[in-house]
């Protein structure tokens, strides 16, 4: 037991020694591997900011800035989605698979903004939850809160008609 622990206090204070025990058959911290935390199952795309407009039929639009380290047609950030407190993913048409649906990678457009608009939020509902999803590793990416009652937040604006 105290030569595991010897090795990882040398692991952890050189590199170098981190190789030497690739070498041995021991395997370092992830940190130490060059992999990122993310591919282990935590999604990556990030909801940066959001501005919500409210509209004169009482429907909102949703305009989200995402950062996602697009690689190409293998790994971007493919939608956004508006989730109310309970749950439920609002959007523009019940078929479709997130709120906004992202058709390409934005490789040379980092952050990006989309918009979607015709959100209804349901009567009662004053914060909504903004999300990001991306093909490889799905949702679990920096998320917004929006309070709809206030004018701005951390990370968001609201634009109400009254």
């Amino acid at each position: 037991m105290s030569i595991i622990i010897l090795q990882m206090r040398f692991l952890l204070l050189s590199p170098m020694i981190g190789l030497s025990l690739i070498m041995l058959g021991c395997t370092p911290p992830l940190h130490q591997q060059g992999l990122a935390q993310n591919k282990r199952g935590r999604g990556d795309a990030d909801v940066i900011y959001a501005k919500t407009v409210e509209s004169t039929d009482g429907s909102w639009t949703f305009h989200v800035t995402i950062s996602h380290p697009d690689a190409g047609w293998d790994d971007y950030a493919d939608g956004w989605d508006v989730v109310t407190p309970d749950g439920t993913v609002i959007k523009p048409e019940s078929s479709a698979k997130f709120t906004r649906t992202l058709l390409h990678p934005h490789v040379n457009e980092q952050p990006f903004t989309r918009s979607q608009s015709g959100i209804v939020i349901p009567p009662g509902v004053t914060k909504v939850r903004v999300r990001a999803h991306d093909i490889v590793d799905g949702y679990g990416g920096q998320e917004i809160i929006v309070n709809l009652e206030t004018n701005k937040g951390n990370g968001y604006e609201v634009e109400r008609l009254t």
